[in-house]
């Protein structure tokens, strides 16, 4: 049976207290009326708030949310339900569950799950007192400031067979929050005319939500606003994304919301929403990643910092967390598209899927992209990004040496980026297109470097426009602010799928500067990547000739002959942007390839 690991599941962990002294007196019935809580008040009350029923069993029933505060509101709701079910029963024959909530990575095989999270979940709930809620620090920080509850910190505990303590909460409410209806029927009952939801753009969609402000302190607003605010500002530069402006997001303020209804009410597939506490001279802020048509947590992160100069700070986080969610977004789409169906595909999907065959890096790869892009085109004519997609592809498999008529690529890559550039002129990613061809295929490396430079302006936080000003810079022989460049387009996407062609690029200024050694690191990262990368084998084949590495740098040169037959150190100069790679070329040569 297949697994799979699903990322950010809320767990929900209930057990019967006590059960065992009433089976003593009457097992049947005590199993029977187990039965009958379970199946009319907790069932009900998980699959209200989209949970998925695991198991019921009165020794232990799990419940998976993908929400941590449809989790909790469910734990309560059915609670609640059996304060009323229980209201007149003597005390010793009441029957009460306990329940624990968890938030992590679990592991699906078939209807069950098991792992990490479902076993700490397990844990908790033995901590919880009768009738009551415990939860984890990761639930807290999911639901704080969403839902009525207050939540009392009972330490960090040691659990049974879970390796490290645990910080724990105990849930409280009021009833006149939580009244005790009948989940069962609130179930069954007809539910209201929802709002129609807005279409969603064909792009990735996005609203940041106001960032709670956890520090007890009021004039501290204005330094979660303005977190959000700069979040919007640096997400709204990227032109790939569709971004909701700060007074629509701004309406939710200080209220608890349902991401779901959220996405519905603005139109977006996606909501980031935060935390923040300052206490003691540091600030620490909590972000998460939502799908609002799932409630599925796609990426969360913390960060703190020292308080020292405010605006460096936001700054510094901002960049932080849109260097996280803006590749995270494209390859949860890319992800999405794959699974749709051929023959039912849009010009958008064929984007997506002209992205991922362009990660490969491969020959087949850059191919299938080529083919996706055009039919991307067809569907429309004025998508811009697909244009200069398709036009870096044709330049690829140039400088890769995959070219069987490399005049033909190469005219193809300049009409196509001139075709992005006639669409739109003030994309930072086509900008940048347009000056790694100025750089590599008309020599011109002064006009590169002021549109290399146009580019990370527009959008400072764009990995494509940081990585081709890399390459810009490392072809105009300024091999210094190609380091800065690469390293800041690392850091801009640290998982990012195209990171092997940043290394490549790092390498090959690296052994301009005679790192040799730091050469080598980076060509060996940009391989993990990518094993069949050209461009990693030309960096490493070099850098251990330069090291009198032979035997290496011999086995570096057959693997580039392996995946470029018609590699020649003349052809790689034809190829482009090789004339100030003096340091690389000799040591191609010392390598032993041919000339």
């Amino acid at each position: 049976m297949a697994r799979e690991q699903r990322k950010l599941a809320a767990i929900l962990f209930a057990d019967a207290v006590g059960s065992s002294r009433l089976m003593g007196r009457d097992e049947s019935g005590t199993v029977a009326r187990l039965l009958e809580h379970l199946n009319q008040r907790l069932a009900p009350a998980a699959t209200c708030r989209g949970g998925r029923v695991v198991r019921l069993k009165g020794d232990g029933s799990l419940v998976e949310f993908a929400s941590a505060v449809d989790a909790l509101a469910a734990a309560i709701a059915f609670q609640q339900t059996m304060i009323e079910a229980n209201r007149g029963q003597p005390d010793d024959q009441a029957i009460v569950f306990r329940i624990g909530l968890h938030l992590g990575d679990v592991i699906v095989e078939g209807d069950d799950i098991y792992g990490d999270a479902v076993n700490v979940a397990a844990r908790l709930e033995a901590e919880a007192p009768a009738g009551g809620i415990v939860v984890s620090r990761a639930v807290r920080e999911a639901v704080t400031g969403r839902l009525k509850v207050s939540l009392h910190a009972l330490g960090e505990l040691a659990l049974k067979n879970i390796e490290r303590p645990i910080r724990a909460f105990r849930a409280e409410w009021s009833a006149e929050d939580w009244p005790a209806h009948s989940v069962a029927s609130q179930a069954a009952a007809s539910p209201k005319e929802p709002t129609p939801a807005l279409a969603l753009p064909d792009k990735p969609s996005i609203a940041v939500l106001p960032f709670q402000n956890m520090s007890g302190d009021p004039e501290q607003e204005y330094f979660a606003d303005g977190m959000v605010e700069e979040i919007i500002t640096a997400l709204s530069r990227f032109k790939s994304l569709f971004v909701i402006a700060r007074n629509s997001s701004f309406t939710f303020k200080g209220r608890a919301v349902d991401i779901k209804e959220v996405g519905g009410r603005l139109g977006v597939r996606y909501v980031l929403e935060g935390s923040v506490r300052k206490a003691l001279g540091k600030v620490r802020i909590a972000g998460q990643l939502i799908d609002a048509l799932t409630g599925a947590h796609l990426w969360a992160d913390r960060f703190e910092r020292d308080l020292t100069d405010i605006f460096a700070l936001q700054d510094e986080v901002t960049v932080a967390i849109v260097s996280a969610i803006e590749p995270k977004l494209l390859q949860t789409e890319i992800a999405r598209a794959t699974l749709r169906r051929p023959e039912n595909l849009t010009a958008y999907d064929c984007y997506l899927r002209a992205m991922q065959q362009y990660y490969l890096a491969t020959r087949e790869g850059l191919a299938e992209a080529i083919g996706l892009a055009h039919r991307a085109l067809e569907l429309d004519p004025r998508f811009g990004s697909v244009a200069h997609l398709a036009g870096i592809c044709h330049l690829n498999n140039v400088f890769f040496g995959y070219a069987t008529d490399p005049r033909f690529e190469r005219k193809e890559a300049i009409r196509l980026v001139h075709l992005a550039l006639s669409i739109d002129d003030g994309d930072p990613d086509t900008l940048v297109a347009a000056a790694v061809l100025s750089g590599f295929m008309a020599g011109d490396s002064e006009s590169a470097i002021e549109i290399a430079d146009r580019a990370v302006a527009l959008n400072p936080n764009s990995f494509l426009g940081w990585h081709g000003r890399g390459w810009v810079y490392r072809n105009a022989g300024l091999p210094e602010e190609a380091v800065r460049s690469f390293e800041r387009a690392m850091r801009m996407s640290p998982v990012d799928p195209r990171l092997h062609r940043s290394f490549a690029g790092m390498g090959y200024a690296l052994i301009e500067l005679g790192r040799l050694d730091e050469a080598v690191a980076a060509g060996k990262k940009a391989l993990r990547q990518t094993p069949s990368l050209p461009t990693a084998y030309c960096c490493l084949a070099s850098a251990f000739a330069h090291l009198g590495r032979d035997a290496e740098a011999r086995e570096a040169a057959a693997r580039l002959l392996e995946f470029d037959p018609t590699f020649t150190i003349s052809v790689f100069i034809a190829r482009g942007g090789q004339s100030n790679a003096k340091l690389l070329i000799e040591g191609l040569r010392k390598a032993g390839l041919p000339e």
